[in-house]
């Protein structure tokens, strides 16, 4: 049955679920899921643990994303963003509400599961620092601590559901903090403009477009370096030509033009990851 206007259907249909994944920022949420997944296999959980885990960070980004989504809809009204669901109207914003109201009990109760450790980190120092940015830190000098600190303890999260439990390694947590922090300032830069116009100035504003991509490029080759020095042993040669590779495209990142330092950046990023799973 066709939708007239102004109304909405009784329970979401497979578009809509589309656009709840869309509101609560899918890529990212899905991104991160998968590093946590391929994290838990590296760490040797059991397959509960590792399952629960995986699936309540999951949860937790999910509430972010909603989360942001729903305290960014004036603004992202305001300035005409066409790629949110709710700023168009065709998400309801009591569904996303109670999405995130659902998730957010679906992450406490699957952080249990895998201890209670675990689940504190998960819940305050990860998903929290989510919550943080989205509540106001994201328009202050300071809009990179939350990026660091979520990223950062990512590894303690599933290091903490292990048997014995045990925080990460100070390499891998220094790793995940410099990705983070590298990731949030090349997430803003195509909104930079928008972000000004509403009132929010983050770090990368305050410095502008460039340094902010060149920062990014330093943070991302530090993460580098720390995932192939930071393990013992004498690292393979493989791990060498990754962070040769990754020093390529950081002075693309620094000298290109048009959209090639971002894609560059972005490609460090990923060996970032590759290089962590690896270390």
């Amino acid at each position: 049955m066709p939708v007239t206007a102004g109304t909405a259907p009784a329970c979401p249909g497979p578009p809509h679920a589309l656009a709840l994944l869309a509101a609560a920022h899918g890529g990212p949420a899905l991104a991160v899921t998968a590093i946590t997944g391929l994290l838990t296999l590296r760490g040797g959980l059991h397959p509960l643990d590792a399952a629960a885990v995986t699936a309540a960070v999951f949860a937790g980004q999910l509430t972010i994303g909603w989360g942001n989504d729903l305290l960014d809809l004036s603004r992202d009204r305001a300035v005409g963003r066409t790629d949110k669901p709710l700023a168009v109207g065709s998400l309801p914003a009591r569904w996303v509400a109670r999405a995130l109201v659902m998730a957010a009990l679906a992450s406490l109760v699957l952080s249990s599961i895998a201890g209670w450790r675990s689940a504190l980190v998960n819940v305050v120092l990860a998903t929290g620092a989510g919550h943080a940015y989205n509540f106001g830190l994201k328009a202050t000098p300071w809009s990179w601590v939350p990026y660091a600190c979520g990223f950062g303890m990512l590894p303690s999260v599933i290091t903490l559901a292990a048997s014995p439990p045990h925080w990460a390694p100070w390499w891998m947590t220094a790793a995940g903090a410099t990705l983070g922090v590298g990731a949030h300032l090349l997430n803003v830069l195509p909104d930079l403009a928008d972000d000004e116009a509403t009132g929010v100035r983050g770090l990368p504003h305050r410095i502008g477009e460039r340094p902010s991509r060149v920062l990014a490029a330093v943070l991302l080759t530090a993460a580098s370096v720390l995932a192939v020095t930071g393990p013992a042993g004498f690292p393979p040669v493989w791990a060498w030509t990754a962070l040769a590779l990754v020093t390529v495209l950081a002075v693309l990142t620094w000298f290109g033009h048009g959209r090639a330092p971002f894609r560059a950046a972005a490609t460090v990023a990923l060996l970032d990851v590759v290089l962590l799973m690896a270390a």
